[in-house]
């Protein structure tokens, strides 16, 4: 068994993480740190918890735990590090942006591994730092790395991707209150989305020259999840497209491509991303969606964790989405 320390814990990642670390057989939760709700029952913030675990929230750490779980605000995780230290052996990922992209990636003696496992997972199983993906950027590099790994991403890329209201945080904004989100679609960040940094540096590393990426992020009117629509020119079958995915997917505990038209229900709550391929005449339309708490933050972290310390990939991560 492993301690873990979970550091923001009253957010909607951190929530995510106490669930699913609460039910891993090879982890027990050593403390989570709120600053705002320090002797306050974990189920205060997150009801779901209810009856589950009596822990409660604390303002104090302790540095020998065997991980620990960054679930800070982008830009907070980097002055938490600088202020707190931990053990040697103590391993780290990080949940925000700080980290992500190779310009941010060593902190002191540091070098944090960004946290892909599809494309990463021999690095994440010798790294002491994880920086864990985005959620946008989750879903949209599942969809286009194998084609960036054949060097067939030579022509414009189209992106178009509606989030859940929980991809937002738990801070009050107007744009994610139930008034604005009900009934609404609106887009923001058009073309200048953060998570494009990193997602340009992990196609940049399979293929060295491609086409430009177009990214529309939206604002979905539903909580949970990540719809993504990706198409560009393949000279090619739609055969010869599944092959590939499929090939460059062999090995991937929870990406998984389908014949069939796939929906956003089927990977809520769930470690999974879906994808699904169709061609219109020169055109390659790749589907992906996941869930934007789990695969796009918390569930990944674990996934991380899980090849980190040599556990299954799939340990505790053995989650069904409710389609119905």
């Amino acid at each position: 068994m492993i301690k873990a320390g979970i550091i923001g814990g009253s957010g909607y990642t951190g929530g995510e993480l106490i669930r699913i670390l609460l039910n891993h057989p090879q982890t027990t939760i050593d403390f989570v740190l709120s600053t705002t709700k320090a002797g306050k029952k974990l189920s205060k913030a997150h009801p779901d918890l209810l009856g589950l675990t009596e822990m409660e929230f604390t303002d104090t750490v302790n540095p020998a735990v065997d991980v620990v779980f960054l679930c800070l605000g982008h830009g907070n995780s980097k002055t938490f590090l600088n202020q707190q230290k931990f053990s040697d052996s103590t391993k780290i990922i990080d949940l925000s942006n700080d980290f992500r992209l190779r310009k941010d990636a060593v902190l002191e003696q540091k070098q944090f591994v960004y946290g892909l496992p599809e494309l990463n997972r021999s690095h994440i199983k010798s790294a002491n730092y994880v920086a864990n993906p985005g959620c946008f950027a989750t879903a949209i590099q599942l969809a286009l790395l194998p084609l960036a790994k054949a060097g067939l991403l030579t022509h414009e890329v189209h992106i178009n991707a509606v989030t859940g209201s929980t991809g937002a945080g738990i801070g009050l904004a107007d744009t994610a209150h139930f008034s604005w989100r009900n009934n609404n679609l609106s887009w923001y960040k058009p073309f200048t989305h953060q998570h494009l940094g990193e997602i340009n540096e992990s196609l940049d590393a399979l293929q060295k020259q491609k086409g430009t990426l177009y990214f529309m992020p939206n604002r979905g009117n539903f909580t949970r999840g990540i719809w993504a629509t990706a198409y560009t020119t393949f000279n090619g079958t739609l055969s010869e497209a599944r092959a590939l995915y499929e090939t460059f997917y062999q090995n991937a505990a929870f990406t998984h491509i389908s014949e069939e038209e796939i929906s956003l229900k089927q990977v809520v709550n769930s470690n999974n991303c879906h994808l699904h391929l169709h061609q219109h005449q020169q055109l390659l339309l790749i589907t992906s969606a996941i869930d934007n708490l789990v695969k796009g933050a918390s569930g990944q972290a674990v996934q991380n964790m899980n090849l980190m310390f040599g556990f299954d990939e799939t340990e505790g991560l053995h989650l069904k989405a409710s389609v119905f």
